[in-house]
């Protein structure tokens, strides 16, 4: 609760601190052409700790060269690890000086979802390019509110959908987009691990816990990239196995999505059960992957023989590194804001069907 506590500081803010700020507010979107552009990780938890700042080693378009954090005894091992300046550090509180500091050019934001938007708002104000991890936010109209501040200022906001990076999960893309199966008649999707935490923020309502936004998007992005399309209407059920930890949020979602083509999907997510797969069935064919989502390779196969399995290193560093690059040469990012929005209106959608009983209109 301490952790939560701290993350949770200076809410009330959100407005405040996107105005009056200094002259240099616009350096990392004006200034000088950089080879790499400096990144600040915004909260040092598992997935900076893990993943990210370990990926950033790797990239060749950015670097790691800040950090926010509310935690003053995690700063010293992170200096001597990646040689962090300390005019590089920053806490929540004093964040918004970020706007004078041209050593960073982007904030990534990998904090709790209720917290996406305080934060890319205010990196926005400050004039500096956003990274938001998934879930983009909890509600339709912060993903709004994200997308507006950054077009106002004048840059660029991506999520961080790392599989859409991934050239296995590309490849399932192109089927749609090139039908050689003919067209899309039934997918299945799902994604969940079982979590063991008791007290984790994905535990917590105010935080934006629940198991929808944050393993529900991969299966939810299974069935919107195999079709390509947007759903229009879905089915969904919440449910628990552990009420005493999952009191707050659903421990599991399945939902049911119609698209306008007709094809149907079935969709399972979990933090109770262990489960990474896709399988969509067409006219002509089927295409199934397992793992789909996974952070240490996704494959697949294909009924005419067709085998998906290309080599990635690391998604988060292609990520990152395809993200700089379409900041530095001003080109359209693989997964802007608005892809993030159209997950969460139909989160929304579901969150609405499961609470009512009935088919929800997308």
């Amino acid at each position: 609760m301490e952790k939560q506590r701290r993350i949770f500081i200076q809410k009330a803010g959100l407005i405040a601190t996107s105005t009056a700020l200094a002259p240099s507010t616009l350096w990392s979107v004006s200034g000088p052409k950089k080879e790499k552009l400096g990144v600040a990780l915004v909260g040092l938890g598992y997935y900076s700790t893990d993943l990210l700042a370990p990926a950033l080693q790797m990239t060749k378009n950015c670097e790691l060269k800040g950090i926010v954090t509310g935690s003053p005894e995690k700063i010293p091992k992170w200096q001597e690890q990646y040689g962090i300046a300390d005019k590089n550090i920053y806490n929540y509180q004093n964040f918004d000086q970020i706007a004078n500091n041209p050593d960073i050019d982007v904030v990534y934001v990998v904090l709790p979802p209720a917290m996406h938007a305080e934060y890319t708002i205010r990196a926005a104000g400050a004039g500096k390019h956003v990274w938001c991890e998934k879930p983009m936010a909890p509600s339709v109209a912060d993903c709004e509110a994200m997308i507006k501040a950054c077009r106002d200022n004048k840059v660029k906001l991506a999520i961080g959908y790392r599989c859409q990076h991934d050239p296995n999960i590309q490849a399932y893309m192109k089927v749609a987009r090139e039908q050689p199966f003919g067209k899309v008649r039934m997918i299945t999707s799902a994604a969940g691990y079982f979590d063991g935490r008791t007290t984790h923020w994905k535990q917590n309502k105010a935080l934006g816990g629940g198991v929808m936004g944050d393993m529900g998007v991969y299966a939810l992005q299974g069935a919107r990239l195999a079709t390509g399309e947007e759903p229009i209407s879905v089915l969904a059920q919440a449910s628990t196995t552990r009420p005493e930890v999952y009191h707050e949020v659903e421990e599991t979602m399945m939902f049911q999505l119609e698209f306008p083509s007709g094809a149907r999907a079935a969709c399972h997510t979990s933090f109770g059960i262990n489960m990474n797969y896709l399988q969509v069935n067409y006219e002509k064919g089927w295409l199934k992957m397992e793992p789909h989502s996974s952070y240490g390779g996704n494959n697949g196969s294909m009924s005419d023989g067709a085998i998906i399995n290309f080599p990635l290193e690391s998604q988060q560093a292609k990520q990152m590194d395809e993200d700089a690059a379409a900041i530095m040469n001003n080109t359209d990012l693989i997964v802007p804001g608005e892809e993030g929005l159209r997950d969460i209106r139909v989160v929304e959608a579901i969150y609405r069907s499961a609470g009512d009983n009935c088919i929800v209109k997308i």
